[in-house]
């Protein structure tokens, strides 16, 4: 009988260590949170604010800034003063996570999260790339 308890308590403790596990790595989901899908872009090409077509197109002809979508948002933010967005077909999102938008850069991404429609910024529980 001493054998099967013993079996039992880590069976047991185990499968605690495993709730709590994925407990702390799986993402917060919060009632509020909605799908986003877009663009990770930069401020000032989402905005217009060197752009007329709210691409990456002029940006691009600029030497020095990339040859791609990626290249000019990464040099939009670390040269131009840019913040991470997520532009989509007719709004442009601040997002307040930007070391997790970092990685996304110029791609297409669904983003997971509760927007603020005030300010405009989505606090972001999840970025997933779309293929």
């Amino acid at each position: 009988m001493c054998g099967k308890m013993r079996v039992l308590k880590k069976s047991t403790l185990s499968l605690i260590a495993l709730n709590l596990l994925w407990a702390t790595c799986a993402p917060v989901i919060h009632a509020d949170d909605k799908v986003f899908t877009g663009e990770i872009a930069d401020t000032p090409c989402a905005m217009n604010v060197h752009s007329l077509d709210k691409t990456h197109t002029e940006m691009l002809k600029v030497s020095g800034v990339g040859t791609n979508a990626a290249d000019c948002v990464q040099y939009c933010v670390k040269n131009r003063g840019g913040r991470y967005a997520l532009q989509t077909k007719h709004e442009v999102y601040r997002l307040d996570n930007q070391a997790l938008a970092a990685g996304f850069a110029g791609h297409k991404v669904k983003v997971t999260g509760t927007l603020d429609p005030k300010a405009g910024i989505i606090k972001v529980t999840s970025i997933d790339p779309l293929p």
